[in-house]
C-alpha cells in the first residue's frame, strides 16, 4: 500500500463513514448480533458504539494498517475487547464453524474478489449463523447504473478498489442459503453512491 492508501484514504473514510445520518442504519444491523462475533472491515471502528451490551469481545479484519491507527480511540473508549487482524477477508485463519455472526459494514464493495470473500465469511459462520450487513451497491434504476458504471473506475482508484456497481443481493444470493434485505436510497446522498443494501444472510443449519 502507498502513502495515500495509508496516510490519507483512511482519514477520508473515517469522515464520510461517520457521518451521523448513518447511525440509525449501524444500530438496526447490530441489534440482533449475538455469540462469537467476526466483523469483516473494521475499519476504524465506528461500530463498536452500536453493538448490543451483551457483546463483550469481537474478531476484526482490515486490509488496511492506516485505518486500524485510526481505531485506537475508539477501542480504547469500548467495553468491547477488540482482537484485531490486518489482513483481507478473501483469506481468513479463522477455523470452519467459529462464528454465530459476522458483521459488515460498507465494506463488499471495496474487496476485490468478494466471491471469495463471501465464501470465507460462509465457511467460518457455524450452521445457522448470520452474516449482519449494510453496503451501497447497483442501484435499481437503469440511468442511475449507467452512471455507477462509468464513475466505477475512477471511484476505484480514489476509495481504495470501492465498486459503485456491485449487485449486493445477487452476490449474497449466490452464496447464501436465506437472505433477507432491503433495499433503498439513503437520504441526501447521490444515487450513485446512495443505493443500500440491508439485511441478514443465513447459513442453512
Amino acid at each position: 500500500m502507498g502513502f495515500y492508501s495509508q496516510k490519507i484514504l483512511p482519514y477520508l473514510i473515517d469522515w464520510s463513514l461517520s457521518d451521523p445520518s448513518l447511525a440509525k442504519y449501524r444500530q438496526e444491523v447490530l441489534a440482533n448480533v449475538e455469540g462469537e462475533v467476526l466483523e469483516i472491515g473494521f475499519g476504524s471502528g465506528v461500530n463498536l458504539s452500536y453493538y448490543p451490551e451483551h457483546i463483550h469481545k469481537i474478531i476484526t479484519v482490515d486490509v488496511n494498517p492506516g485505518i486500524h491507527a485510526l481505531a485506537q480511540k475508539r477501542i480504547q473508549a469500548s467495553s468491547i475487547t477488540v482482537d484485531h487482524h490486518i489482513l483481507s477477508g478473501e483469506n481468513l485463519p479463522m477455523a470452519d464453524h467459529a462464528f454465530n455472526s459476522v458483521v459488515s459494514t460498507w465494506t463488499l464493495c471495496s474487496i476485490e474478489n468478494v466471491e471469495q470473500a463471501l465464501k470465507e465469511i460462509y465457511r467460518v459462520l457455524k450452521p445457522g449463523g448470520r452474516f449482519f450487513f449494510i453496503e451501497h451497491g447497483l442501484s435499481n434504476e437503469p440511468n442511475v447504473q449507467v452512471w455507477q458504471n462509468r464513475l466505477t473506475p475512477l471511484q476505484k482508484i480514489i476509495a481504495g478498489g470501492c465498486h459503485l456497481n456491485r449487485n449486493i443481493r445477487q452476490i449474497l444470493e449466490n452464496q447464501f442459503d436465506k437472505v433477507s434485505l432491503e433495499e433503498f436510497y439513503t437520504k441526501k446522498t447521490p444515487k450513485i453512491i446512495g443505493y443500500l443494501y440491508k439485511g441478514i444472510a443465513t447459513k442453512a443449519r
